[in-house]
């Protein structure tokens, strides 16, 4: 599988038109439904190569578009969700420079 190519579990006979957000492999148990004894087995299942880590966030960066930014009435949601990401992760990177301005009671 190359860089931009379709996936090679794909047919465009038996799936239809290519949908980006849709995962086209083997379907797996969902996390939700795991006992305790299984999640060791679960996770010795996944892929866990960068294409397939890489694939996991084209899918989920296409169904938040399809969800929030594509449909024909779009809300307010997608730019308050940019809005709250861009806060906590500049928060994230100056934590370090803010922890050190923080008021103590010495009593």
């Amino acid at each position: 599988m190359g860089f931009g190519d379709y996936p090679k579990e794909y047919n465009p006979a038996v799936h239809g038109p290519y949908d980006p957000a849709r995962f086209y492999g083997k379907p797996d148990t969902p996390f939700s439904q795991l006992k305790l004894s299984e999640i060791g087995a679960w996770l010795g299942r996944r892929n866990k190569t960068p294409s397939a880590f890489m694939g996991a966030c084209s899918r989920a960066w296409w169904s938040w578009q399809h969800k929030y930014m594509q449909p024909k009435r779009m809300t307010a949601a997608p730019f308050f969700q940019l809005v709250v990401a861009n806060m906590i992760f500049f928060y994230t990177i100056n934590y370090g420079k803010m922890k050190h301005h923080r008021n103590y009671k010495y009593h």
